[in-house]
């Protein structure tokens, strides 16, 4: 293998590299935004749900995170082995039976099992988007790499929910889903061949100039651990032996509850009240939108000003966001509330990203960004397991939101009180 100064560090130096994960996060987002329009809102007339069971509702959240979250984990460590690419190319190769199984499910168990095949998916292709960044680029553009790679993912998420509703609006909703899932995923799998560059000897060779003592800039405070830890080791070390690791992973999971609440209740809340499917597109759409495309100033804002206080923003902004759903009424008021909703996303979510390849030691960062994106992505599961029972407990969709807007106080209430500043020019390590 050639040596570290082979490998250098930078977005200018690096921007193919880039680019080929930007459009690869792209069609990660597509292939989930596709179902969160159109698949819960004709749960009940297409695929047998019973009326008003949000707990059934839910079971795909509940099956997506589960998997999703154990996928990251797994990707994350066999990442280190294989390589990054190669996990990438799995990821869509599991994914090509989900349109199939959309246009042929004769139940809602077909939509749970496309689900957990969809969970498989995101957790290879979206997670190995996020790693090969942290990879290639300096400490000091890590929060506009997760920026740019989180505006490129949630703005397919947002532009593939808006299509969707306006392609089963005019056409068959199951072979709109089909013609649309096929093309992403064809597409998706033919360009990680052609042009996705292996990343892994970047981060060996950063671990081998940190180890040699002639890194640039501040030093990183990375958190204590051997240079191989065992999966054990580190699924420990990230969720709670360290206080700044407990506090980022808590975190991610309990944001989790606002993406599972945009994805399954909000399109049932608003048909309930009279929404149209479009209308219910353009509000799960402008949430989208808004928590994409201000990834493009709240990523390089962490860069500036440090990881604690806009994580910090985010979730109380999304408290407000998500509280105000049930106590408005109407498309415009809807819209307010997902944009509000929106920002709060784009500030907490690819900062938390950032502030965990901050302190990870390069050796081993692709592990510990698994651990982390395992107990974010299980938040869908808690987060929808917990909405769907007290939703049907209340027998009101209210108390789902209710839930949501505590838990993200309260979450955030824990950053303010357990995380450490990770930015390395604002809390460097101290000298040797």
């Amino acid at each position: 293998m050639a040596g570290p100064a082979s490998f250098e560090l930078g977005l200018r130096r690096n921007m193919g590299p880039f680019l080929q994960q930007l459009l690869q996060v792209f069609f990660v987002g597509l292939t989930i935004g596709m179902q969160r329009t159109v698949v819960p809102a004709l749960a009940e007339s297409e695929f047998g749900v019973v009326q008003g069971s949000m707990t059934a509702l839910f079971a795909i959240v509940v099956s997506f995170g589960v998997v999703k979250g154990t996928m990251n984990f797994v990707s994350g460590r066999v990442s280190e082995r294989v390589g990054r690419r190669r996990v990438l190319i799995w990821g869509w190769l599991v994914a090509l039976p989900i349109p199939f199984m959309l246009l042929l499910a004769p139940s809602w168990g077909w939509i749970v099992a496309a689900n957990v095949l969809l969970g498989v998916n995101q957790g290879f292709a979206w997670s190995m988007t996020v790693t090969a960044k942290m990879d290639i680029v300096r400490a000091g553009e890590r929060g506009l790499a997760t920026g740019f790679n989180e505006f490129a993912g949630y703005g397919g998420v947002a532009l593939a929910g808006l299509a969707s509703g306006y392609l089963a609006s005019l056409f068959d909703p199951r072979w709109a889903l089909f013609v649309f899932g096929m093309a992403v995923i064809v597409l998706a799998l033919v360009s990680a061949f052609l042009a996705f560059t292996e990343t892994l000897p970047f981060a060996r060779a950063e671990a081998g100039r940190h180890a040699a003592g002639v890194s640039d800039g501040p030093r990183p405070r990375y958190v204590e651990g051997p240079e191989t830890p065992t999966t054990a080791r580190i699924f420990a070390l990230v969720s709670w032996r360290n206080p700044t690791f407990l506090a980022l992973s808590q975190a991610g999971s309990v944001e989790k509850f606002v993406d599972a609440l945009m994805w399954a209740l909000v399109p049932v809340f608003m048909v309930t009240r009279g929404a149209t499917l479009i209308e219910v597109g353009w509000v799960t759409g402008i949430y989208g939108f808004v928590w994409g495309a201000s990834q493009l100033w709240t990523g390089p804002l962490s860069d500036r000003v440090g990881r604690k206080w806009p994580s910090v923003t985010g979730f109380f902004l999304c408290a407000g966001g998500v509280l105000a759903f049930p106590m408005v009424a109407g498309f415009a008021a809807w819209s307010v509330a997902a944009a509000v909703t929106g920002v709060g996303m784009a500030l907490l979510y690819p900062t938390l990203i950032a502030a965990m390849g901050d302190i990870s030691h390069p050796s081993w960062r692709g592990s510990a960004l698994g651990v982390y994106r395992f107990w974010r992505d299980l938040g869908y599961a808690i987060g929808a397991l917990a909405m769907g029972l007290i939703a049907d407990a209340a027998g009101m969709l209210e108390a789902g939101f209710w839930f949501t807007g505590a838990a993200m106080i309260l979450s955030g209430l824990w950053l303010v009180l357990g995380m450490t500043e990770t930015h390395p020019r604002f809390n460097p390590a101290p000298d040797p």
